[in-house]
């Protein structure tokens, strides 16, 4: 799959005339022959060549044409699908593309660190200096990760790598965090080797876009980094992971509603106007601050606070708790156990599969027994299992 870097071009200029155009590029290869003769005109055209000789004013003219054209080869070159439906395929095969080289990098690395190994893989990079220099870690850190991000030029790849190690154990959260970090900073680097290399006429104002992403990323360590209170991230991040592993589908749903909603409906206010945006807003806003620091204050100093907020349990259980949301997502879904099902057929195919898993079990523990026989159906068999 290829783009045609003109059309591209003719978009970011204002080029009317390619926004009708499509990105895919059909012809890959192009030889083009050009002529050029010199002819007498009466007046010259502004930009061309022209020069006088005798009385006559002399042009020089050129005409171009094709000799040969060779087609693209890659799998959307004979297709007439739209842009759109391009991008969505290719959108889709990138997602399964990379969801699935996750899942195997996690496997991989959990069949590769075991043992001693993992133990001092583990052992390495979690390890603080010794006191009083235990805070300049966290700061290393970070160079390590900018570094890194600067070698390979990608904050997303050097993250990417990170994760799963961080899933397996390997490198703790609170190591991650300023790994990521100083990612944000080498990521920066990007900019500045391209702002570097801009022409001297537009140069200063590329540093300028430049610095202007460097310094936003210190600003951002500044404000969540240097004291230790001031890490939400990490309590965050722990928090969404502890309740991703009990639900699991609310990865699913926290990426929908603070990626796709959350933005669609702030834009959607804006458009409205600035007075519907902060009528809203506002509201909402308090509301949320109100509910965290009733939070905050239920966890460390409950006893100042009224008797109606000293707990949620005021509230119906929909609105304070994900449990009543499980049962609604399990039963329409269809999950079973770590197994998702796609229709109720095969959801109960699982449970059955569950159930003679159980009356098994149940079958092996009755065989302990001196007298088997106190086992006269399935069900006595499933419920020694249960017991």
């Amino acid at each position: 799959y290829r783009l045609d870097k003109s059309v591209i071009t003719g978009i970011a200029t204002g080029d009317a005339a390619a926004r009708n155009k499509s990105l895919i590029k059909v012809w890959c290869k192009t030889e083009t022959n050009t002529t050029f003769w010199n002819e007498t005109v009466k007046n010259c055209t502004a930009g061309a060549l022209c020069w006088e000789e005798g009385n006559l004013t002399w042009t020089q003219m050129n005409s171009s044409w094709t000799d040969y054209q060779e087609k693209c080869k890659h799998i959307f070159a004979g297709t007439n699908l739209p842009d759109l439906a391009v991008g969505l395929i290719l959108l889709a095969l990138s997602l399964l593309t990379l969801c699935t080289c996750l899942i195997l990098i996690v496997k991989l690395l959990n069949s590769m660190l075991k043992g001693q190994v993992a133990v001092v893989i583990k052992k390495v990079l979690n390890t603080d200096f010794p006191f009083p220099f235990a805070w300049v870690t966290g700061y290393i850190a970070m160079f390590v990760g900018a570094g890194m991000t600067f070698i390979v030029q990608s904050s997303s790849v050097f993250t990417s790598a990170i994760t799963p190690l961080v899933g397996i154990g390997v490198i703790s959260l609170e190591r991650a965090y300023p790994l990521t970090l100083g990612s944000n900073i080498g990521t920066t680097t990007t900019a500045i080797l391209a702002a570097m290399a801009s022409p001297g006429e537009t140069l200063a104002n590329s540093l300028q876009i430049a610095l202007c992403h460097f310094f936003f990323n210190i600003m951002g360590i500044l404000l969540w980094y240097p004291i230790p209170f001031t890490r939400l991230p990490i309590r965050l991040a722990r928090g969404l992971g502890n309740r991703t592993a009990k639900y699991r589908w609310f990865a699913a749903f926290y990426l929908f509603v603070c990626f796709l909603v959350f933005p669609l409906t702030v834009f959607g206010l804006s458009v409205a106007g600035w007075q519907v945006l902060v009528g809203v807003g506002v509201p909402l806003v308090a509301l949320a601050v109100f509910v965290v620091v009733v939070n905050v204050m239920q966890s460390h100093c409950v006893r100042f606070l009224p008797h109606c907020l000293r707990s949620w349990d005021f509230l119906p259980r929909p609105m304070r708790s994900l449990a009543p949301w499980d049962a609604v997502v399990t039963s329409a879904f269809g999950f079973c156990g770590k197994h998702c099902c796609c229709c109720c057929k095969c959801c109960k195919c699982c449970r059955k599969k569950e159930d003679e898993k159980v009356m098994n079990q149940g079958r092996k523990s009755l065989e302990m027994y001196d007298n088997p026989a106190m086992a006269r159906d399935e069900d006595s068999a499933v419920s020694a299992a249960r017991l």
